[in-house]
């Protein structure tokens, strides 16, 4: 089947070279049962190649399912693609078949397959390999004959190299590579998907669709468009109902798109480096350094007061050598001049009348004690998370069952 035949089909638009060379590997990979791993940034449109694959290939009868990995929390996800057996976990009433199982046959659509946990990447290679799978709370080995088509916006490379994704199931995904490229790369097709989206929303608004000058357009085309194909359509839509004016300046359109100097930004991706919120983990393992530190400080304290103690520095004997130590480590001594020669010491504060010196540790370890800095971070966590036990002890970095033990010791309850 032609190119244009295909678009006009599936509704794509542009006559790009990278769009029509992704558009003809997915017509030549279709009626073969090789895994394809679809790549390129978000909204360009990564969905329909899928359906390109499906419907141009012998399991075109059976079902199409297409899932967003992303979107499925951890705790189920290994329930929905493969299914489980009543009772298998709380809330399990009854035997449930996954997406692999109802798409025997077919062909499944993995989204956002970067987002999956490394326990579901470990089963979804097992399917790949041998077409096998064993729902949750069984062991039944089930068969499948399933076409896997994924796609992400993750650079697979560097979440490999991260610990992200496993290597062995990327090289498995990867037996065929589809890249879409973003719509900065396919600068002669922005304007005909402007053009498309305008009539589109002058139909669904009945309302005469807007054109661009000759600026506007030579701004439209000049734009990077870092939301690609959803972002152009967003701003075509908001346009069209906004403006009375049919005919839009580029005054007009440079309301709508950021300023063209804004760096483009990447796709967040959780990483080494990456700004992110700090997890209570974080915070609990900074925190309890800062304690251990200023505990060896008072110890070094109290230490160095026992050394001037015994050594009498209360008077003429004293040293500025003496005076340069307390200054450096614990900040100054106040001086007491008794004479232009011999400078004397102010007693420190904890020191007593009576030569003794306070347990400055005890002191410190009531205000410091780790037990009270747990159940505050224990606190912090169940708020914010509005009681959510798993998601508290997750954040906390310990298991759920620690969480539960330790709400009980302290009696948090």
């Amino acid at each position: 089947m032609e190119l244009q035949t295909i678009k006009q089909r599936f509704g794509i638009i542009g006559n790009a070279p990278g769009l029509n060379r992704a558009i003809d590997i997915a017509r030549q990979v279709a009626p073969t049962d090789l895994s394809v791993l679809i790549t390129g940034e978000s909204g360009t449109g990564k969905e329909v190649f899928p359906q390109i694959i499906h419907q141009f290939s012998a399991r075109k009868h059976g079902n199409y399912i297409a899932v967003n990995c992303g979107a499925i929390p951890e705790g189920t996800i290994d329930s929905e693609l493969f299914g489980h057996e009543k009772g298998s976990f709380t809330g399990a009433t009854d035997s449930r078949q996954g997406y692999f199982e109802v798409a025997n046959g077919g062909t499944i659509f993995l989204d956002e397959v970067a987002e999956l946990p490394h326990s579901t990447q470990v089963r979804l290679l097992r399917v790949l390999e041998t077409g096998e799978f064993i729902r949750v709370g069984s062991s039944k080995v089930i068969k499948t004959n399933v076409r896997v088509v994924a796609a992400t916006n993750v650079n697979l490379y560097e979440a490999i190299q991260e610990g992200k994704f496993r290597e062995d199931l990327f090289y498995r995904l990867n037996t065929v590579p589809i890249y879409i490229p973003p719509l900065r790369e396919r600068k002669e097709d922005i304007y005909l998907l402007f053009r498309k989206f305008a009539v589109d929303f002058s139909e669904k608004y009945r309302m005469p669709p807007i054109t661009l000058d000759e600026n506007a357009r030579k701004l439209l085309t000049d734009y990077s468009w870092p939301g690609n194909v959803r972002q152009l359509k967003n701003v075509t839509e908001q346009i069209s109902i906004i403006e009375q004016s049919r005919v839009i300046t580029a005054d007009i359109l440079q309301k709508y798109i950021p300023d063209n100097n804004v760096p483009r930004l990447p796709t967040l991706y959780s990483k080494k480096g990456a700004t992110e919120e700090p997890s209570f983990s974080s915070e609990r393992e900074i925190l309890y350094k800062i304690l251990f530190d200023m505990r060896n400080d008072v110890n070094e304290l109290k230490k160095l007061v026992n050394v001037i103690m015994q050594s009498g520095v209360t008077g003429a004997e004293s040293s500025f050598a003496d005076s340069a130590v307390l200054h450096n480590n614990f900040g100054p001594v106040n001086p007491i001049i008794t004479s232009p020669a011999q400078p004397t010491f102010e007693p420190m504060s904890f020191v007593k009348s009576n030569n003794e010196i306070q347990d400055t540790e005890e002191i410190m370890e009531e205000s410091l004690s780790l037990e009270e800095k747990e159940v505050e971070l224990i606190r912090k966590a169940l708020d914010k998370h509005n009681g959510r036990r798993r998601q508290a002890a997750s954040e906390l970095g310990i298991s759920e069952r620690t969480l539960y033990r330790k709400i009980k010791e302290y009696k948090l309850d």
